[in-house]
């Protein structure tokens, strides 16, 4: 019976402290200056020598894509709050491992980004750097056949490294 009103005096005595306890959770846990409403997304140029044209853009998409997804800020052509710019710096296929007639078993897709971004609220959080990620795929198959594939795998990456970087201080 002693037990019990121990017991019981304990898990009242950690009901009121959790009580007591305030929680602020956001839901991608973005760390976003409450001054900024707006974000730029400025075009995403080539610099790659074998990018096809529609990289780019597809990037430049797929980055405001995830702003838009993720923040409550709103996404203007010019002059926002928060800014990012850059370009596709490099775009390669390359064999990854070799079978013993020659022939690639696999290969990998790399596509290395430069982004600027900038944020006047907070200067220390402004960086540029360069962010790189790679899909490896069957060596048999053509690059053609499975490249769309892989460039919405990896941009899926590079755009989630990128926003970690702004908004999540890794």
């Amino acid at each position: 019976m002693k037990h019990k009103s121990i017991y019981f005096i304990v898990l009242a005595f950690l009901l009121i402290i959790a009580s007591a306890c305030k929680v602020k959770m956001s839901m991608s846990g973005a760390t976003i200056p409450p001054e900024a409403k707006t974000v730029t997304v400025e075009y995403f140029g080539n610099q790659s020598s074998i990018a096809g044209p529609h990289i780019p853009q597809r990037f430049t998409e797929k980055l405001r894509d995830v702003l838009q997804s993720q923040t409550s800020l709103s996404l203007v052509s010019k002059n926002g709050d928060l800014q990012f710019s850059g370009y596709i710096a490099d775009y390669i296929v390359s064999p990854v491992a070799i079978q013993r007639s020659d022939a690639p078993a696999q290969n990998r897709l790399s596509i290395t980004v430069f982004v600027k971004y900038t944020n006047p609220y907070d200067p220390s959080k402004n960086f540029e750097q360069s962010f790189t990620r790679y899909t490896d795929y069957d060596g048999t198959k053509n690059i053609s056949e499975v490249e769309n594939t892989l460039i919405n795998e990896i941009f899926r990456q590079l755009t989630e490294d990128i926003f970690n970087r702004a908004f999540n201080n890794w």
